[in-house]
């Protein structure tokens, strides 16, 4: 074995990044490919048949492309539709993003949950299912955003972000019931990696402290342990890692995109744009 591994992570946009920058901690070693579907995003816009059609074949040229070990759907939107067809279509390993509902039931006190994702992702079956079968008790409230996503997208460009249109977002998570409201939303999901970006701002508006459930940890502990059945922790060097990223649009990445890839094991020399 004379190469490290190849990690492909895929995403509608940037909020994959919050995915890469984990699992380049777990496995340092490695080299990334990151693909931002930007010329299709946001996902949330289109209907489940449009992504279906773009996402599948999309994986197949970028597997083709870029011949990787592992490939990470960064995504809630496109995990929960498409992670079927891809492993019956592509004889490649794959991980996928879903809702981390159980483990938020499982922690919550109150027994009162709040799922926040894009709205294609809250009224879908695979998001209720994973109610059904792990709510333990809680009461779920699903709030699916328009917006969220794309002022995450324009918070990481620098663009300012009011606090107004942030806050319309997330108010519909926080659910109060009992005598005198006693009984409050203890912990929300994050349904979208895209959100974490922005998760600043959630703490500092949210009218009471809660548990922000990030799933990029659980995300990069299964890559590691997938990835570690071929190529073992400790058979490379843990230099900088190397980078690659790509825009669908073929647009390259702006200075501050490359500053916060520079950032993750300060990999600058290593990255090269638009591979």
């Amino acid at each position: 074995m004379s190469s490290p591994p190849t990690i492909l992570v895929f995403d509608s946009g940037l909020g994959g990044l919050t995915v890469l920058r984990e699992i380049v901690g777990a496995r340092p070693d490695a080299h990334y490919v990151y693909v931002a579907d930007d010329a299709f995003f946001p996902y949330g816009h289109h209907d489940e048949e449009a992504i279906i059609a773009r996402v599948v074949p999309l994986i197949g040229e970028l597997i083709a492309a870029h011949a990787p070990d592992l490939v990470v759907i960064a995504c809630n939107t496109a995990s929960t539709l498409v992670m079927s067809q891809l492993r019956g279509e592509y004889e490649m390993t794959f991980v996928g993003t879903v809702p981390a509902i159980k483990p938020a039931c499982a922690s919550s006190k109150t027994k009162l949950v709040s799922v926040l994702g894009t709205r294609g992702t809250v009224r879908r079956e695979y998001t209720h299912a994973l109610i059904r079968d792990f709510a333990q008790g809680c009461e779920v409230t699903l709030v699916g955003s328009m917006e969220l996503a794309a002022l995450a997208e324009a918070a990481l460009s620098g663009i300012e972000v009011s606090d107004s249109r942030i806050l319309a977002e997330i108010a519909p998570c926080f659910v109060a019931s009992g005598q005198d409201d006693l009984k409050r939303t203890d912990t929300i999901v994050l349904a979208c990696t895209h959100y974490p970006l922005l998760l600043d701002f959630f703490t500092r508006l949210a009218p009471w402290p809660v548990h922000w459930i990030d799933p990029a940890a659980a995300i990069a502990r299964r890559a590691d342990h997938v990835i570690s059945d071929r190529f073992p922790k400790g058979a490379f060097s843990e230099g900088r890692p190397g980078f690659s990223f790509q825009y669908t649009s073929g647009a390259a990445p702006a200075e501050n995109l490359v500053a916060a890839l520079a950032d993750l094991r300060g990999a600058k020399e290593n990255l090269r744009a638009g591979v």
